[in-house]
């Protein structure tokens, strides 16, 4: 207990010491500092530097506010108005800098002008495209293309052998069909007996075609043999000379037109079979001809197709299989003749009596020769007509009901 009382007692005594050095310093203070404003009232920053470092080398009181070292004090502000200044001039001496480079550069030649220009240009060029646009879209619409007048046409005549089978009406309605998108088109349907039939008469009413009924009964003689091959014997013989005879002299039509085709008309003739398959293209390929003009037949005498070759648009020669050395190995459907030579030359027929595969060139031989053929069709390098044939229909199902009294309706065509 002694020992801190002590402690205490010399605190209490160093307190008083700090105290009484405070006092002496404060009255020291006021002695002085009136005779140092007075004497120093001019001295510099130094001298009043000087001065407050010896107050706080003696002890004396923290710096006051008016003291320029103090951050808070008058000389601080003095000192961060300088700075602004300098910073302000320095400001100043870069804006200038800048605008006299500015002005030096406006009295420099510019490389941009042409860049600008072109810019400008493909601006004013599609500007120019769209007005005209804008004028297209509201200029009324051209009129169609009118196609030549059916009249101003050479008059296709097509001339058709048919006889009777089941399948005849079959054919002959699928030929009418392609026939129908044809215009200037006649058709001169031919039968194989003694005097029209109902069925063929009907279909020629309903084709709404301009045609011709003929019809003429093959002799016995020409006629097929029960079991004989079609190649054996040529058919259509005499309805394709009864067509012709029409053509010259008129008569013996038994429906459609009577009077044949006046003197001076221009027609092209084409003999179609009615089970071939014919493309319309092929009849305007035709349409134009002057003496005999010729195209291949796809599927015929055995090869994918068979017609003439050409070279420099002449027909030099002809693509065929069978009997090569033949005046004319073409088929039937692999031509066209042209009206005015037809009626020019009357002898020209088809002789039923040629070898096998000569019938084309039986009545070709009397009007052309092979080094005068027109080429159609792309210089033959097209085909447009194919030689197809229509299977034979079995009727065992039938033949067996008629056999039971059970047979088809015969009342209804087929």
């Amino acid at each position: 207990m002694g020992p801190e009382i002590t402690q205490r007692e010399g605190g209490v005594q160093t307190d008083r010491k700090w105290a009484q050095t405070g006092a002496a310093s404060a009255s020291s203070r006021e002695l002085i500092e009136p005779s140092v404003r007075r004497a120093g009232h001019g001295a510099g920053p130094l001298q009043g530097r000087g001065l407050q470092a010896g107050r706080r080398a003696g002890g004396g009181n923290p710096l006051s506010p008016q003291d320029p070292a103090c951050p808070g004090g008058g000389g601080g502000g003095a000192a961060m108005k300088l700075k602004l200044k300098n910073v302000f001039l320095a400001y100043f001496l870069v804006s200038i800098a800048g605008l006299l480079y500015a002005l030096v550069q406006l009295g420099q030649p510019c490389d941009c002008l042409p860049p600008l220009r072109a810019a400008a240009e493909q601006l004013r060029q599609k500007d120019l495209r769209i007005s005209q646009l804008q004028a297209d879209l509201r200029r009324p619409p051209p009129a169609p293309a009118q196609p030549p007048e059916p009249e101003a046409l050479p008059t296709i005549y097509v001339v058709t052998p048919t006889y009777a089978r089941l399948v005849q009406k079959a054919e002959l309605v699928r030929l009418s069909q392609t026939l129908s998108l044809v215009p200037r088109l006649h058709w001169l349907l031919v039968e194989d007996a003694e005097g029209p039939t109902p069925l063929v008469s009907g279909l020629l009413a309903a084709s709404g075609l301009l045609f011709t009924h003929l019809a003429v009964l093959t002799p016995k003689a020409q006629r097929l043999r029960e079991g004989e091959p079609g190649w054996v014997r040529p058919r259509g013989v005499e309805q394709r000379n009864r067509a012709l005879d029409w053509l010259r002299s008129g008569g013996g039509a038994v429906g459609g037109e009577k009077d044949p085709p006046p003197p001076g008309t221009r027609g092209v003739v084409y003999f179609a079979d009615d089970d071939n398959t014919y493309s319309r293209e092929l009849f305007e390929e035709m349409r134009w001809t002057r003496g005999v003009s010729v195209w291949p037949v796809g599927l015929v005498g055995g090869l994918r197709f068979e017609g003439p070759r050409v070279q420099d648009g002449r027909v030099v020669g002809f693509h065929t299989a069978w009997e090569p050395n033949r005046p004319f190995p073409v088929d039937m459907a692999g031509f066209a003749v042209a009206l005015s030579l037809l009626l020019a030359k009357p002898n020209a027929r088809f002789d039923a009596t040629a070898p096998r595969g000569h019938l084309e060139s039986s009545l070709l031989s009397h009007l052309v020769d092979p080094k005068d053929l027109e080429p159609r069709a792309a210089n033959c390098t097209r085909v447009l007509v194919w030689h197809t044939r229509t299977e034979k229909p079995k009727m065992k199902q039938e033949e067996q009901l008629q056999r039971q009294g059970r047979g088809s309706d015969p009342a209804v065509e087929v």
